[in-house]
């Protein structure tokens, strides 16, 4: 629906403005989106910051800051199965209300923080926030999804990078401001956007209950092979996802000739193409042998643009600067297919009556490739150099490559009856 009164002069009748082509539906999925927005932009604001915060503000040493960080996001691991099995229980709705409120709590408890072990507590209680939130939300996103539920995924996906882009320029702001007050408002920030997303939460009316099967276990995500397969072929995959933030950076900087001011444009530029091409990317991803395909693209593009990075280690400034241009385009590509893919096999594989539990599963996969991808990506392509490169960009192809026939051969063999086939072509 268009969100002026009339359409443009010439056009079709009922054909949507400009912005509402941005938007999902009115109703419960653009309260959702919105939602969504809010929550990663006080998500960008505080990832961006929280480590400053920490040492400049409440004093800590990093060695500290890190183990707490770090103690937040392992019991997360965990946590994220157990709210989405909650989620699925009680009702998503309520849940989801619930660890929104419960983060902008906890949050809030940042801004007193004075000591290492309460600052631990503190990081422990916000990790389990923060899985969660993932977990949870899934039933949600499962439930409104609509005639095009990869469309309304995508739309979710580009309206999360978007927030926690906006929110890291307003961290970056205070950063350079370099004062307590300036760091204690972008937690209070995070704060406040918990909150925000708790009220908007409010309007979403609560979406009816799916039937549990008769023959259904207490934890069937963790016995569903097609599902396990999909989640350690997506943990193998998404140790990319500290390309653009981790890897690169340090490559352009340390191992390149090229401007400095890369390191920021070609984020940017990753950050653009996502937030504008996700949807497009996502059409028609409708079920796990599309899913598959869009693997076996990812897995080529992302090692395609890892050859182009190694590539740019060896000429001249400019030359340099055109290769990561490049390489990021391409690599950003692949990021988006993965994506994709990633987000049917997460719903598409999925019991409807426990996506919460699912989800959880799901997002454990991610978890460890998020805690693991610096050490290996540093020592793989900045320690061990091109050797290291080559290894990475044929982990990626090979995991792309493989991921379609390994789901469908796991759905064939699988004794649980599913609602979709997945061919092995």
């Amino acid at each position: 629906m268009a969100l002026t009164a009339k359409p443009p002069a010439g056009a079709p009748a009922g054909r949507p403005g400009p912005i509402a082509r941005l938007l999902p539906d009115r109703g419960p999925r653009r309260v959702l989106a919105g939602a969504t927005f809010v929550n990663a932009l006080g998500s960008g604001m505080f990832m961006s910051s929280s480590a400053l915060y920490f040492t400049r503000v409440v004093h800590l040493p990093m060695s500290q800051v890190a183990f707490g960080l770090f103690a937040g996001a392992m019991v997360g691991l965990v946590a994220g199965i157990l709210g989405g099995r909650i989620a699925d229980r009680w009702g998503a709705r309520e849940t989801q209300i619930g660890v929104m409120s419960a983060g902008t709590v906890f949050m809030g408890c940042f801004l007193l923080v004075d000591a290492f072990w309460s600052f631990v507590l503190i990081s422990i209680l916000t990790g389990v926030v923060f899985a969660a939130d993932k977990s949870s939300r899934a039933p949600l996103i499962r439930a409104f999804g609509g005639d095009d539920p990869a469309r309304f995924r995508a739309y979710l996906r580009a309206a999360t990078n978007l927030g926690i882009s906006l929110g890291a320029l307003a961290a970056g702001v205070a950063i350079q401001l370099d004062t307590a007050p300036a760091y204690l408002s972008l937690v209070g920030g995070r704060a406040l956007a918990f909150a925000g997303c708790a009220v908007a939460l409010l309007w979403l009316p609560r979406p009816p209950r799916i039937p549990v099967p008769a023959l259904s276990g207490r934890w069937d995500a963790l016995r569903d092979r097609p599902y396990l397969a999909a989640t350690v072929l997506n943990c193998l995959m998404s140790l990319h996802f500290a390309v653009p933030t981790f890897l690169l950076p340090l490559w352009i900087v340390e191992h390149t000739d090229a401007p400095r001011w890369m390191v920021s444009g070609v984020l940017v530029l990753n950050t653009v193409l996502v937030i504008t091409l996700q949807v497009a990317v996502s059409k028609n991803v409708s079920d796990p042998a599309s899913a598959g395909t869009r693997m076996r693209w990812a897995g080529l593009a992302v090692g395609a643009g890892l050859l182009l990075m190694m590539a740019a280690g060896d000429v001249s400034t400019w030359v340099a600067a055109a290769l990561l241009v490049a390489a990021t385009a391409v690599y950003t590509l692949g990021e988006l297919w993965h994506a994709a893919a990633a987000m049917e096999y997460s719903f598409g594989l999925a019991a409807p009556h426990a996506q919460g539990q699912y989800s959880g599963v799901f997002g454990l996969g991610s978890g460890v490739a998020e805690a693991l991808a610096p050490a290996l990506l540093g020592l793989l392509a900045l320690s061990m150099g091109r050797p290291g490169w080559l290894l990475l960009g044929a982990l990626f192809l090979v995991v792309g490559l493989a991921s379609r026939p390994l789901v469908a051969w796991a759905v064939r063999t699988s004794p649980l009856t599913r609602t979709y086939e997945v061919s092995s072509a």
